[in-house]
Parts: C-alpha cells; structure tokens; sequence
C-alpha cells in the first residue's frame, strides 16, 4: 500500500526564511528513507532534509534559491508502507544522510562501577556557553566540574575561532586603512608583513584571555579536567584525558558521577566528502594558522566565516575567488546591506561565483585544481595555491553518547530543550550550538546563565525576542530582528526608516560615508521590530537596536534619546526620525 504524504522543512532551529542551495530530487524518483531530499543554508551551517519515508516523488514544490522556513512544504511523496522501496534508479545527486532521532528516549546505559570524581554540577564543554555555565554555577553554590578537550579554556571560539580571527581582522583593518591615506596627504613606507610576528601576536591575545579564563576557573574552585567526554549513563560520563598542546588520547579514563549536567559540547566545521585530504585545503581552524599567504585562494561558502577569512588573507596579499551555492553572499542578511559590502569589496575579489558549486577537486604539486558546476562556473578548472572550506558547521549531538543518558537527540545532531534549557531528561541541561540555530557564542552564553540558575533552583528562562548576527568583515554587517526579506515573505506590513551616512558628519570624516543605518517598525503598532547597519563598528552600535527591540520601542522613543555628537552611533537616532519624517539632517521628506 502506499499514502500521500508532504514532506515539510523539518526543525531547522530559530532560523527563518533561509534558502534552498540544492536538490536532490525531481518528480518520479525513488527515494529511500533517509535519502537527503534538498540542502538548506543558514549563515552558520547547511541543513540536509531527508525523506521521512520511503516512496516516489509525485511533485516537488520549490526550486533552487527559494526560501523556506520550518514547516514548508518541499514536495509531495507517494510513500511505500512497510520500509525500503522496490528497486528503481535514484536520484545521482543524493547524498547520505545522518540516521533520524528516536520517537523515544533510548534506554539509559547503565554504570556500577567507582567513580573518580562526584560533583553536583557537571559542564560538558568548556566554550563561552561552557565556561559561562561552570562559572555561573559555582556562583550560585554548587560544586563544579568543567570538562574540556582543548589544553586552555575557551573552546572553538577563544582558542580557533572568533578570537584569533578577530585579532587578524584588526590587522587586515589598519593594513587597508593605512594604505588610502596617502588620499589625505599621509604615506607610509612599504607594507612587509612578518608572519611569524603575527601568529605570536595573535597566540599572546588568545593566552591573555584563556589565561584570565583559567584564573577565574581557580578563583571559584571549579575543578577541570581535561579530555573528551561520553555519557555511560543519566549520572555518569568517561573523560578519555588529553594531554600536549593539541588533543593527543594519553589512553587514561576519568569517571565523573555528577548530580546535574550542562551539555555545552558544541559544534564542529562540516567537511565535504568529495574534498581529499591536502595541507593546502583547509578549514577555518586551518585557515587561523596562518602557515602562509597564497597567491591565489579559494573560499568554499559565501558566508559570514569564509567572508571573514578572505578579508584576512586579502590584506595580506591573496587574489579571492569565492564560490557560492545560494543566489548571493551573506544569507540573511538584507541584501541593501550586502549591496554596500559587495561594492566596498570588489577590489578583494577576482571571481564571486553565484549559483555554482564545487564538483571536482584535484591535488596536484603546482596546486588544487577545482572543477565547477553551475550559473557562473568557469568552462575550464582552476588552479588556487590554498582552499578554504567554509559551508558551515554541524552540531557535536551524536558525538558524546547521549543517547545512553537517554537524552533524545535529532537526526542533525541538535539535542532538543525547553524554555529552561532542559532536556527530555530532567536533570541534564543542553545549551549553545548543540540546541539549534543561530550557532552564536553570545546566544549559548545566555542560555548557560539559564540553564544554572534553573538547575540551582531560580525560576529563570531563556525568552529572547531577537539574537542578532555580525560579520566582521570590512566594512561590518551587522543586524537583528525581523529583515525586510522575511517581513516580504510573511506579508508582514513594515515601514523603514534608512539614515545614510553621507548624511552623517563623523562618517564623512572618517571616510566611511558609503554606509547606512536602518531601522525596521511594524506599521499597525509603530514598534521597532528589526535594524541593519553596514560600515565600520556595526557590531559595536548593533547592541542597541537589539535593546530597542527588547523594551518594545517606537520610533520616537529612539529619536528623543539624546545620541553623542559627531557620532556613528547617532545615525540610529537619526534613522527613527527619518521613519517619523522628522529629520533635519536630510532633505525634507514627503509627509506620509
């Protein structure tokens, strides 16, 4: 027998309007149960759909570069009861998929033997959300353990990730910036960049706060031990210690009985099948390393991480080519935002290839040789000194044995929480990148602070209206709340105040009057329900249309605020009373 089912966007997280980079299916296929039907692309990961039933493809409903949310409808599946489908050709394109989560909780292993350490509070993962979770819950009383693979606390973000890259990005800044100004009248000699200096520049500002980090862990007695954690059951995890600068297995097991628990294990980089193992292909791990500049580079993935990581290497010397999947770089951001960066970035770039994928990667010694398919791809392959992958990350769900505490994880690897942080298990928390999207540091931070202050017995909840995202790219994007792409796709009725910085005094003399502060209000309430800023600092000045949002105001409570003068910051207040027609810094406005 067979039944007409739909098959939706499953939970993809708090992403929304997010597009489609690729299918894998047409109508008359035949598909398996678990086949991976279409990839998504947010700004941090891709997400494949797999088909929740064996069957054929009666009809498929979106295309390439659509965008979907979770709940939409992909295609309509003539499902087969009873398992596999009979034998017929499948779709070529398919890609394996992971296995999908249980309905159930999985039985709970079970664990009778002595354990090495017993605290009330054990924290899985020390990253800023790891770390903010111990510290947070040694505060509140409870006695503390932090388990970390890594030799220094801070997980992917302080030791590989947005740290060091930060630290590059503010040297590719002063690199950039000092070469226009002999515009005004001042010259430098030239540029020579001393890699080895860099990289100790860069490992001195990671050591002053990994250090800080280890400082405050000894300050509040939480004790570290360092290695990788697994579950053995709902009380128990088995450290397998490491030791040296990486994470060398030293073969010695640690059993920690623990009362409570935070997952705080993260997420790591998604790699491509098809991509050989090559020093020259890297991640962005490998890209922070630094070894060398090439002379001609690559960038896998259009977005934020990728973006970043060209700017460095840009500054520094390297020709960018960037090959994208989706219909145009940064996704989810507003694309007036992304107009201004593009422009501000073409000398970056020899190739920004849209619409393209990579189909072929050859390692050769005069180079890799990358084969493209697609709107923009070049006829012939291309020879690059060194390959960045950046197509996002996956989630460490189904790395930590979870399933024998009998915590539910899904078939992405996202462990599922309430409000509070809990898991399907009571007394075991989950928070950061392994609970879904957006994969921020500063998100995961708030929810550890959540998740100790439940597990201490507070009454606390993780209710955020808006998260908002940033590229540190130059210039920076920055922006939060609803976008003008979503309200469009949701009917939602908005009005936008847009304040451009050719207006702004301080963007003038500072030589960044290409950009623009927006500001996005719900037109029945009047209520601000988004913003975006493109130009220098925007990730700094973002805090505060976050803050609007959060305390629920209207274009004249931003616009009364008395902003500093002259300013970059003053532009928000400036953008509110462009919405209200209120401006004197413009032209006079049409009265609406």
């Amino acid at each position: 027998m067979s039944q007409l089912i739909e098959v939706k966007v499953p939970d993809i997280g708090d992403f929304k309007d997010i597009p489609i980079i690729e299918l894998f299916v047409k109508p008359g296929d035949t598909v398996s149960a678990e086949d991976s039907l279409a990839t998504l692309e947010s700004d941090k990961a891709t997400l494949d759909v797999p088909s929740p039933a064996a069957g054929v493809v009666k009809s498929v409903s979106v295309k390439v570069g659509d965008r979907v949310s979770e709940g939409s409808v992909l295609l309509m599946l003539d499902a087969i009861s009873g398992g596999a489908a009979a034998d017929a050709p499948k779709p070529a394109a398919a890609a394996p998929a992971p296995a999908a989560a249980s309905a159930a909780p999985v039985a709970a292993g079970s664990f009778a033997g002595k354990a090495d350490i017993e605290c009330e509070m054990l924290v899985l993962g020390a990253g800023p959300g790891g770390y903010s979770a111990a510290f947070r819950s040694a505060d509140l009383g409870m006695q503390t353990v932090l388990v970390e693979r890594y030799a220094t606390l801070g997980g992917v973000c302080l030791n590989v990730g947005c740290i060091p890259s930060k630290a590059l990005l503010h040297v590719a800044s002063v690199l950039e910036e000092a070469s226009h100004f002999s515009d005004v009248g001042v010259s430098f000699g030239e540029t020579k960049v001393d890699l080895n200096r860099l990289r100790a520049h860069k490992e001195k500002v990671i050591g002053k706060l990994t250090g800080g980090l280890s400082g405050m862990a000894k300050a509040r007695k939480v004790e570290v031990v360092r290695g990788y954690g697994n579950f053995i059951d709902a009380n128990h995890v088995e450290v397998s210690v490491t030791a040296g600068e990486g994470q060398d297995a030293t073969g010695e097991k640690k059993v920690i009985k623990f009362q409570k628990c935070i997952i705080a294990a993260g997420s790591s980089v998604v790699k491509l099948p098809f991509i050989p193992e090559d020093p020259r292909i890297v991640d962005s791990t490998g890209a922070l390393e630094l070894r060398s500049v090439p002379k001609r580079m690559l960038v896998i993935g259009g977005g934020i991480i990728g973006l970043e990581m060209a700017t460095v290497y840009s500054a520094l010397g390297a020709r960018i080519d960037v090959v994208e999947m989706g219909d145009g770089l940064m996704p989810g951001a507003d694309r007036d935002l992304v107009k201004v960066w593009e422009k501000q970035n073409l000398h970056r770039f020899d190739k920004i290839m849209l619409k393209t994928r990579t189909v072929g990667v050859t390692c050769r010694p005069d180079g890799v040789l990358v084969k493209f398919d697609g709107d923009q791809a070049p006829a012939d392959e291309q020879k690059y000194d060194m390959v960045l992958v950046a197509v996002g990350r996956s989630p460490n769900g189904k790395k930590i044995s979870a399933e024998k505490a009998g915590v539910l994880v899904t078939d992405r690897g996202f462990i599922q929480v309430d409000k509070q942080q809990r898991t399907n298990v009571s007394h075991i928390f989950a928070i950061g990148d392994i609970v879904g999207q957006p994969m921020l540091a500063h998100k995961g931070v708030h929810e550890a602070h959540v998740a100790a202050e439940v597990a201490s017995g507070l009454k606390s909840y993780f209710d955020a209206s808006v998260i908002p995202g940033v590229a540190y790219t130059e210039p920076e994007v920055a922006w939060v709340g609803v976008t003008e792409i979503e309200a469009k796709a949701t009917g939602r009725k908005i009005g936008v105040g847009k304040f451009p910085w050719a207006a702004s005094g301080r963007a003038i003399a500072n030589g960044c009057d290409y950009g623009f502060t927006k500001l996005i209000f719900d037109e029945e309430t009047h209520r601000i329900i988004g913003g975006g800023i493109v130009g220098p600092n925007a990730g700094d000045m973002i805090g505060e249309i976050t803050l609007a949002i959060e305390m629920g105001c209207d274009p004249v409570d931003i616009g009364k605020t008395i902003h500093p003068h002259p300013t970059l910051g003053e532009s928000i207040g400036m953008a509110a009373e462009v919405f209200e027609g209120a401006c004197t810094d413009l032209p006079p406005q049409k009265k609406k």
